[in-house]
Order: C-alpha cells, then structure tokens, then sequence
C-alpha cells in the first residue's frame, strides 16, 4: 500500500494546476464565448495528454479500460459535457474569485454520493468539514445579505459542481485503470460533445490566439489536473480527494485577486476563512481500525511488499506491473482510506 503522502501530493499537483483556470478563463471568455471556450478547455486535455502517451515507456504496466467499464465512462462523458458549460455560463455572470472559491462545493456533493451511492466511509470529521464548506458555499451563492437573492452566476456554478460530484464517483471507479487513458477518452468525448453543441448553438469563433490559449489551459488544467487526480482517487477515494482538492479555489482566488484587482467584500472574507477551515478538517481526517479483507479478485497497477499483494507469479516482473490477480482474505490493522483494498462496512464511523 502506497504512503498517504504520495496520493496527497498527486491531489495538491491536481489542485494547482486546476487553480489557474478560472481567472485564465475569465481573461480568454473576452474573445471565446463559454460553450465554445468550454469545448477546448478539454480537447486540450485530449490532446495534450495523447502527446504525453506517446512519450510514456510505462503504459504497458497499467490496466486499460475495457467493456465492463463502459457505464462508468458513458456517465463520465456526460457529466463532463454538463458541467463546464453550466461553470462557463457562471463564470461569465459573476465574479473570478467567487467562482474559484465556489467550487469547493464539489467536496460536498463528491462526500454525499459517495456515501449514499457507494457507500464509501465518511466520518465524523469529514462531515464537519463537509458542513463548514456547504456554508461557505451558502454564503457565496447569495448576492445581498440583507435581501437574500439567490446569485444566478453561482448557482450555475453550483450545478456544475453537483455535475462534477456525480462524474468524481464514477471515475473513481475507473481509477485503477491507465489514468492516461482515462483523461484521453475524457477529453475527447467531452470536448467533441460540447464543441458540437457550441456549432449548434452558433457559437463559433475562429480566434487562433485564443483557442491555442484555451487548448494550452485545458491541458494544465483539466488534462494534467484530472490525471493527478484520479492518482490520487486510487489510495484515498473520491471523498478524501476531493477534500485536499480544495487547496485549487484558493489559488484561483489568489490570482483573481491580482489580474482582476476585485475587492473581496465582507461576506467573500467570512466564507473564506470558513472555507478554510473546512478544507483542513477534512486534509487532516485520520482512520485506523482492525479490518477485514475478504478473498477477491481484480486488475490494477501494483506492486508486492505492501501486506495485499502477496501472490505468486508465473513470469518474473520488475517493480510496478499490471495483471489479474486474487486477494486473500486476511484481517489487520493500519491506517487507511477507503480505496479499493477496504471498501469494507464499518459499524461506527
């Protein structure tokens, strides 16, 4: 089993480069209009991480996706076409910054899916957490305190948030095939539905500069973004993920408040430091309890000298490697996230 610390640095990675998006997009929506920008964004990461796989030696050593999995990647496509179109329609109504930090939202619906629809642990910390960011993202969705008018820009938002909640649980389930791959069919899939929505809808702009800049900014921060991500959805689940995702909003905040000048009012300061300290809540949740594995089998990238990868082979092998294999039951105890090794029930939580 992989230390905590790697799967965490993979989710930092993914929060950085998906930090720069929103104020990047707000510039590039100048001359791109949201569903076409939205189009590129992830046929960037399409391309971008197709000419990454080509200078990969490794690829051979993950599990590729194959027809049981085509449900999951179905949903994936579409969620993913949903949601950049409803951020892009939020982003263009309000503000960078408020978009950024907004979308630590996606924490909650990931945390609530995965709990309700499959059944992934979630424990008293982390609902606090998930508490503390819902009300800050309550305190961004309204324009006036005194009028409380619902924000239309936030609440698309929102919805792509919800969008992305759903899509984070069913990549999860992807997450032990080639992530590469997983980001390419992503890409592609995505992009080529949203980009044929944006030609239906007349939205067409032939601005060299600014597609190049789109497609570049896909590539950071979706391509780049989402394979660190689904990394890290391998060891510590899509919940937890999620959690140290939300490191991303605020250097979105960062960098608005630098590009764009905006002056953060008095309620954007009190769901910041709200936001804050659910997100670290939530980074800083621990799990250690005598469990037990039952006798299963599967396919994924691993490698021995971990306390569950103790079979035997028939072909010798060399570090990380690729193939189906049987897991024995056994009983232990260690810390742990809930990644495909312990999906297993807990009387308490």
């Amino acid at each position: 089993m992989k230390s905590n610390k790697i799967p965490v640095f993979y989710a930092m990675l993914a929060a950085l480069c998906y930090g720069v998006s929103a104020p990047i997009a707000k510039i590039i929506q100048t001359e791109l209009s949201p569903v076409f920008l939205a189009a590129f964004l992830y046929l960037g990461a399409g391309v971008g991480m197709s000419a990454v796989q080509v200078f990969q030696n490794d690829n051979n050593n993950e599990a590729q996706l194959s027809k049981a999995d085509l449900p999951y990647t179905i949903a994936m496509i579409i969620l993913d076409i949903a949601a950049p179109l409803l951020l892009m329609f939020g982003l263009s109504l309000t503000t960078a910054a408020t978009v950024s930090l907004l979308g630590n939202f996606e924490i909650v619906t990931t945390s609530i899916i995965a709990l309700v629809i499959f059944k992934e642990t979630i424990g008293r910390r982390m609902w606090l957490a998930i508490t503390l960011i819902t009300v800050s993202s309550v305190l961004l969705s309204v324009n006036n305190f005194g009028e409380i008018v619902p924000s239309s820009g936030a609440l698309l938002v929102l919805g792509a948030c919800v969008c992305w909640g759903i899509e984070n649980n069913c990549t999860s389930k992807l997450s032990l095939r080639n992530p590469l791959q997983i980001v390419i069919v992503k890409g592609f899939g995505s992009g080529l539905g949203v980009l044929i929505i944006a030609l239906i809808g007349g939205n067409f702009a032939m601005n060299l500069p600014y597609i190049f800049a789109a497609l570049v900014l896909g590539f950071i921060a979706y391509g780049l973004s989402i394979y660190f991500y689904i990394l890290a959805q391998r060891h510590i689940g899509a919940a937890r993920t999620s959690a140290y995702y939300a490191f991303a909003p605020f250097i979105g905040v960062v960098l608005s408040l630098i590009f764009f000048r905006e002056v953060p009012t008095v309620s954007f300061v009190i769901a910041l430091a709200v936001m804050i300290a659910g997100a670290y809540l939530a980074a800083s949740e621990k799990h250690t309890h005598e469990h037990t594995h039952i006798k299963f089998e599967h396919e994924h990238r691993h490698r021995h000298g971990d306390n569950h990868h103790m079979h035997e082979h028939n072909l010798p092998f060399n570090g990380e490697h690729s193939h189906a294999h049987i897991h024995i039951a056994l009983s232990h105890i260690h810390a742990h996230t809930p990644d495909f090794h312990h999906s297993h029930t807990h009387r308490k939580t």
